[in-house]
């Protein structure tokens, strides 16, 4: 293990985030005497921007006030890279990562050091958002599982010095020339951009240098390296959905089987299973994430969808996403680790408010999914991965009118009778076929 492997404090960023991978290369001729630079054999991931939309109303009183005389938009990107650990007593001593635009009016307004910038406050759970530009970080993150952490300052790190204010060309340096503060793997910062109010997506391109050093014969040498080619980058921007509106909306409920049953280890490996599969299989129903509002619940998530959603395309590509989600989660998994879903849909009149949603879809969509039939028909069929349970108003207005999976004659209606809630709704359940039995 080198040093810099000790200094792993982030998770690796997973596949699925993951823009390119490029080799670093150094055009320095290597003395016969140097240590080897890590020329072609040591490479840097990086990872696709997050972006989130940050409404005026939210700006610091100059941004806002700045965009209201120009009708200029802003977005929160989050960017992350990962560098392979070096081998044979190298170590990182300078970091150089930099961003490119391609539309030169776009800029960077705002290039932060770290989270404390943004509004995130760090202790020993998940950053808690002190902003309203951080609790839409926070929202937008939980797609990404783990990247808001890797913004956390950290003493035994050095600081990142930011270049390129109101340039659309800009980035962060990290400096260790002197070899006391051991360079981490993982990175992640985060810029606030201004945009032109026409702006639909951002493109650019993302590069990065190194200094590396390594101790041979009684010397230090130092190799500087970088990729050839930088990486290009083209995302879509989000949508602005205002906390405060009322509005009908289609939310989603998700709770893991047997969950309590799992020792400490599983069941934290089970939580980042679980928000993985759920994220993916939005993304797979084309829904814009940042548009998502998330609340995790340990062994559970409920979700509420963004408004304005055509049903009819959403619930069968989101359902269809989620088993190819879990068929790949599970694929690698022992019986044990194996994760089953209860899931529930629900439609209905929804509002925010301090501690959750307030709504009757949102109450019904879990009553539906602890509901004895759902609880049932997966204990009922150990070979599927998931159930789902939706109210009579769903299936009758969406589903009983599909041509894609899950079809109508793959629902059976049921009675959901909870009298100690008073609660009682006729609801339909799918099991997944091929898997059932």
């Amino acid at each position: 293990m080198t040093g810099d492997e000790v200094t792993l404090g982030d998770a690796p960023l997973r596949p699925a985030d993951v823009l390119a991978r490029s080799a670093l290369w150094t055009g320095r001729p290597r003395d016969p005497d140097d240590p080897a630079p890590p020329t072609g054999r040591t490479s840097v991931s990086f990872g696709r921007p997050l972006l989130f939309p940050v409404p005026s109303a939210d700006l610091p009183a100059p941004l806002r006030l700045r965009a209201e005389a120009t009708g200029r938009r802003y977005v929160g990107m989050v960017v992350a890279f990962d560098l392979d650990a070096l081998a044979g007593g190298q170590r990182y001593t300078g970091v150089r990562f930099e961003v490119t635009l391609d539309d030169e009016e776009a800029v960077a307004v705002r290039i932060d050091a770290d989270g404390g910038a943004l509004g995130l406050a760090y202790g020993l759970g998940p950053p808690r958002p002190l902003t309203v530009a951080a609790d839409r970080a926070v929202t937008a993150g939980a797609s990404r599982p783990g990247w808001l952490l890797r913004l956390a300052p950290r003493n035994d790190r050095p600081r990142a010095w930011s270049f390129g204010a109101y340039r659309h060309r800009f980035g962060w340096s990290y400096e260790d020339p002197a070899g006391r503060a051991l360079l981490p793997l993982t990175y992640g910062m985060h810029a606030m951009l201004e945009l032109p109010a026409s702006a639909t997506t951002l493109s650019g391109r993302v590069g990065l240098r190194v200094e590396t050093s390594a101790t041979g014969r009684g010397r230090t040498v130092r190799h500087q390296a970088a990729v050839q080619d930088t990486v290009r980058f083209d995302e879509p921007l989000p949508g602005v959905v205002e906390p405060s509106v009322a509005a009908v909306r289609l939310c989603m409920a998700a709770d893991v089987a047997s969950y309590s049953r799992r020792p400490n280890h599983l069941a934290e490996r089970t939580q980042s299973w679980l928000v993985r599969a759920l994220a993916d299989a939005r993304r797979a129903a084309g829904l814009d994430e940042t548009a998502v509002a998330v609340q995790p619940q340990g062994d559970g998530q409920f979700a509420v969808l963004p408004v304005g959603i055509d049903e009819s395309e959403v619930i069968p590509r989101l359902v269809g996403g989620l088993a190819e989600a879990l068929r790949r989660t599970n694929e690698d998994l022992t019986a044990d680790e194996r994760m089953r879903l209860r899931v529930a849909l629900h439609r209905g009149l929804m509002k925010p408010a301090d501690s959750g949603w307030v709504g009757t879809a949102a109450i019904a969509v879990h009553r539906i999914l602890d509901s004895p039939p759902l609880r049932a028909a997966l204990r009922d069929n150990p070979g599927v991965d998931y159930v789902l349970g939706v109210p009579d108003v769903l299936y009758r207005d969406v589903l009983r009118h599909s041509a894609l999976p899950p079809l109508p004659d793959q629902f059976r209606e049921v009675a959901v009778e909870l009298p100690e809630k008073q609660f009682v709704e006729h609801a339909w359940i799918h099991v997944p076929p091929g898997q059932a039995g």
